[in-house]
């Protein structure tokens, strides 16, 4: 499958789980401020062309690139018991100049 195929053809309700759940988190407000870039926690398997393709769907606005991070989960103690917290899979989500996304949902 060539790069042009992979960018056009996605399941419309393979996009709407792409996208987990925003990350608010003090850097990710000051990457936000800095590069006028937004951060989501994906699914594992999501690609950057995925990633892109839902932020446009869901939110309407134009995607200029996506880095993805994948942080191994630590593992915690809880006084006898030894567990472990699940891997996660970032991607920072740079928008085109001029674009905006609002994830705090304060009416403007």
């Amino acid at each position: 499958m060539s790069r042009a195929d992979q960018r056009t053809n996605f399941d419309e309700g393979r996009l709407m789980q792409v996208l987990v759940a925003p990350i608010v988190s003090e850097k990710a407000t000051m990457v936000a401020e800095k590069s006028n870039a937004v951060t989501f926690k994906v699914l594992q398997d999501a690609t950057k062309f995925e990633i892109k393709a839902a932020v446009e769907l869901m939110f309407k606005v134009e995607v200029q690139g996506v880095s993805v991070v994948n942080t191994k989960g630590k593992t915690k103690r809880f006084g006898k018991s030894v567990g472990r917290r699940d891997n996660v899979r970032k991607a920072y989500v740079t928008l085109k100049p001029g674009q905006e996304l609002n994830l705090s949902g304060e009416a403007a």
